[in-house]
């Protein structure tokens, strides 16, 4: 990948470009020139050009943390314009408003498993507009009707005659014409590399060291910033020594903070070796007493309060008390970490005129935000250059790094690069949060549930303009996938200081736990089997019936084992995709230990581009879930985060590793997203399994082997 190129030098090369737009009619494909880039009317958000040279540069707006946009985004645009591979380069796009993500317009940023979804039909359609302006340009050159013409891999032929000419021979007469509206898109069966398996553009490059992370900057005469933060949630500073400080060899300034007070040095090292010489004295946090037991003990004691009504269909209390059976249950989810492989980090040089970041960030446009506000620069003064991303999981798509990297340089005139330790990166992480629900569901005669009682105790941090709800908290649950008439839902905001945002898969990380772990139990209180179970309340929901089915097809759902002893199944939607997992695991009842010998998954995201990234990022999706499920646990004392690095911070290592198997539904529904869908059933499929091999319910994470001799000793 080159660098970023600045807009003016890339709006006026030579050759066909080509530019997405939003109008009051919907999307339109406009030749350069014919589209107003600065006007309120045309946001352009995707370009590409075609040179004389004939190669295709495709300008991607989405960032590349591994989940294989960079090269997704290409595929689709080659696809449509029929061109070879190997002609296809790429570039990152800057960060201006005509590169904002599609439909919404108000932010340029990668997250919500959007990367490919939210760019497929527009890509598609600049690429098929392309291809028609080609061989309508070829058509007019030998004077004949363009329905004689047809393309491949970059050249436009005229069977009669025999005659071609490639794309950089037409660019320039192509330019001049008018452009399709709505070009035909190509039928899946003609597709040759969308569908295929190719491996990444970005890969490479990570394999021989050449790829620049955010980590990797370095500017001429750049100093590093460390910072001293406080040790409890809402400390504040009360004294430190600032000559203790300076006095280290190499520290040139020191700079008070809204989050603390800041070291800058010539030398990483002296930045450290500063920051501990300040000797800040710190406040009492705002719950000084807070620990690990007294947050937990907070979250299920919430269970026992009021919540707010986040959705209520039928009568369910009534329901409730006319039931057949009723079954109660509760579950506890705790705080995560991100845990990046790359900690945050962020390198800025603020100039009276401009200003330069160079960060790994999900969220382009909201870091150009951040400098706009801290430096007074206009925004076209702002320059983002994003970089790879060494891991994002909804942790990059906060700021407060860029803003101490822009904040130390504005203060001391130089380039300055924070890196946080990873000791820094767990305290200091806006968390996944914690979670505790309460359920309650009726049975009729039939076995089939009548009421749906969900109430849960989560932070908030997501609030949507007009409600009172946090979204994610009951992500899920307010549009429910399975067919139940009497519903109700409740939310009670947990009552604690911990700072909480996005994780992998968001609220469907621990309601998809919930709800599958649920579902299962009700399948045993009904005395049915858990796919037959789930699969007659999905009558009103298709695709994740089809993805249920095909994963227990794969798996042998109903045969023996062959090595494990127990299965179990989970099918959860989110981010518009449908996905079920089958685990097979065996259980040690001496030590509590749980080995996983497979999991098989199937996925429905609708139409797809690279099957060698969908089954990646299913394997990626899945590992983490599982590392969640059996080891991950921030852990709190004296007002603060406790948890401090992997040897108290647990992630699944490599010798725990499992075989995954993963099936693609060959489906032309509406397209889904693939980064996160992955995540939700792995937990509830593995403590499935659990209780299919020895009757012990996990119903509080993680899954340690201590949790798990608890669970089978109630057995």
């Amino acid at each position: 990948m080159s660098s970023t190129i600045d807009r003016r030098e890339f709006l006026t090369r030579a050759g066909l470009t080509l530019a997405i737009a939003a109008t009051p009619s919907g999307m339109k494909v406009f030749a350069m020139g014919q589209a107003n880039t600065e006007s309120e009317l045309f946001q352009p958000t995707v370009w590409y050009t075609l040179s004389p040279d004939n190669q295709l540069t495709v300008i991607v707006n989405k960032v590349e943390m591994g989940q294989g946009t960079h090269t997704a985004h290409p595929m689709i645009v080659a696809e449509e314009l029929d061109v070879k591979w190997e002609q296809v380069r790429i570039e990152q796009a800057p960060t201006r408003k005509e590169y904002y993500d599609p439909p919404r317009y108000t932010r340029q940023g990668t997250g919500g498993s959007s990367g490919v979804r939210g760019m497929y039909e527009h890509l598609r359609k600049a690429g098929a507009a392309g291809r028609e302006m080609l061989a309508q340009a070829a058509a007019n050159r030998w004077n004949v009707p363009v329905s004689q013409c047809r393309t491949s891999e970059g050249k436009v032929y005229h069977q009669a005659s025999g005659r071609s000419l490639s794309y950089g021979e037409l660019v320039e007469e192509a330019s001049q014409l008018p452009v399709p509206e709505n070009p035909r898109l190509k039928d899946k069966s003609e597709f040759k590399i969308m569908r295929t398996p190719i491996a990444r553009l970005d890969i490479p490059a990570k394999v021989s060291g050449e790829a620049k992370f955010g980590i990797d900057t370095f500017v001429p005469g750049m100093l590093y910033g460390s910072i001293a933060r406080p040790p409890a949630f809402g400390s504040k500073v009360d004294s430190y020594h600032e000559p203790g400080a300076k006095a280290i060899p190499g520290v040139r300034y020191v700079v008070r903070i809204d989050r603390g007070v800041a070291v800058v040095a010539d030398t990483l090292d002296a930045a450290w070796k500063g920051r501990e010489a300040l000797n800040v004295k710190w406040s009492q946090g705002n719950v000084p007493s807070q620990s690990t037991e007294t947050v937990d003990r907070g979250l299920v004691a919430s269970l026992n309060k009021p919540g707010l009504s986040a959705h209520n269909e039928g009568d369910t209390e009534g329901a409730l008390q006319n039931a057949h059976k009723r079954v109660r249950a509760e579950y506890h989810l705790p705080y995560l970490s991100h845990a990046p492989m790359e900690p945050m980090n962020c390198t800025a040089h603020v100039q009276p005129d401009r200003c330069d970041i160079w960060v790994s960030t999900q969220m382009q446009s909201r870091s150009l935000d951040a400098a706009v506000k801290i430096t007074g620069l206009q925004p076209e003064q702002i320059y983002v250059h994003a970089a790879y991303l060494g891991c994002g999981l909804g942790r990059r798509a906060r700021t407060e790094f860029v803003e101490e990297a822009v904040h130390l340089s504005k203060a001391t005139g130089t380039p300055v690069k924070v890196i946080w330790t990873r000791e820094e990166d767990i305290q200091h992480d806006l968390y996944r949060p914690g979670n505790s629900s309460r359920i309650t569901a009726a049975l009729d005669e039939e076995g089939r549930v009548t009421a749906w009682s969900h109430k849960v105790v989560a932070n908030m941090f997501s609030v949507r303009p007009g409600s009172e709800i946090d979204s994610q908290a009951v992500s899920g649950l307010t549009r429910f996938q399975y067919s139940i008439p009497n519903m109700s839902v409740n939310w009670v905001k947990a009552e604690n200081p911990i700072p909480c945002t996005f994780w992998r898969s968001v609220g469907s990380s621990h309601n998809g736990f919930t709800v599958e772990s649920f579902m299962d139990e009700l399948a045993h209180a009904a005395g049915k089997d858990p796919l037959e179970f789930r699969l007659q309340h999905l009558k009103e929901n298709k695709r994740l019936h089809g993805v249920l089915e095909l994963v227990a097809d794969k798996a042998g759902w109903g045969k023996s084992l062959v090595g494990a002893e127990g299965r179990g199944i989970a099918g959860y939607y989110s981010y518009r995709s449908y996905v079920a997992q089958v685990a097979e695991v065996s259980v040690d009842r001496r030590s509590g230990k749980v080995k996983i010998h497979r999991v098989v998954c199937a996925i429905d995201c609708g139409p797809y581009v690279n099957p060698d990234t969908i089954e990646a990022q299913m394997l990626g999706a899945i590992t983490m879930g599982i590392s969640a499920a059996f080891k991950e646990k921030v852990r709190f004392a004296d007002g603060g985060v406790k948890s401090a690095n992997f040897f108290d911070y647990h992630l699944l290592r490599m010798s725990e590793s499992f075989p995954v198997e993963v099936h693609i539904v060959d489906s032309d529904d509406a397209i889904g997203g693939c980064g996160e869908p992955g995540l939700p059933p792995a937990a509830p499929a593995v403590a499935n399994a659990i209780f299919n091999a020895t009757g012990a319910r996990i119903r509080r994470l993680p899954m340690t082997p201590e949790r798990v001799l608890e669970a089978l000793k109630r057995v």
